[in-house]
């Protein structure tokens, strides 16, 4: 702990002096300090790993398809270079693609318009459809990018599909 040494000197010139030095020793304070670090380290849980829930259908209800309006249908593109190329309703040579980003005036906007058209004219805005279409170039995190704008604007019918012949021919037309 801490100790007292005494000595005496011998002045030059009258009485003798008592000089006192102090020296705090602070190794179980160290200890202490580690003790504790153990103690708050092992009783503390870490953050466990979460992993996204991605529904996928059954193979035995596959063959009932599901029934959805052309007007409630959003379809994403997503490609490479973080690009976003939508269109609204069903694929085909009238379909007109638009490109976006994941800027904050991007994707989030375009999924807040088309739930507020549905709502308008289904009633609710649940009825909105939103299919994720991957490209071959795009990256992982494109995808989870997504996945956030899905939840955070709380779209509860959304599908994930390959792209096909018919979206590529959309994207070559405008990648031009």
């Amino acid at each position: 702990m801490a100790e007292i040494q005494t000595s005496t000197a011998k002045p030059k010139y009258g009485k003798k002096l008592n000089k006192k030095s102090t020296r705090v020793d602070l190794t179980p304070m160290v200890d202490l300090g580690f003790l504790l670090l153990t103690f708050f380290v092992f009783t503390t849980s870490m953050a466990k790993p979460r992993a996204m829930n991605l529904v996928t259908p059954n193979d035995k209800i596959a063959g009932n398809p599901t029934e959805i309006c052309e007007s409630c249908v959003l379809t994403v593109m997503l490609d490479k270079d973080d690009k976003i190329f939508y269109y609204e309703g069903m694929p085909g040579n009238e379909a007109v693609v638009k490109e976006t980003t994941f800027a904050p005036d991007g994707i989030r906007k375009v999924l807040l318009q088309k739930l507020k058209a549905v709502k308008d004219a289904k009633g609710t805005a649940n009825d909105m459809v939103l299919i994720i279409k991957p490209g071959s170039e795009s990256a992982f995190k494109n995808f989870v990018d997504m996945a956030d704008e899905v939840t955070i604007n709380n779209i509860k019918h959304y599908f994930l599909d390959e792209i096909n012949a018919d979206d590529e021919k959309l994207l070559a037309k405008n990648r031009l």
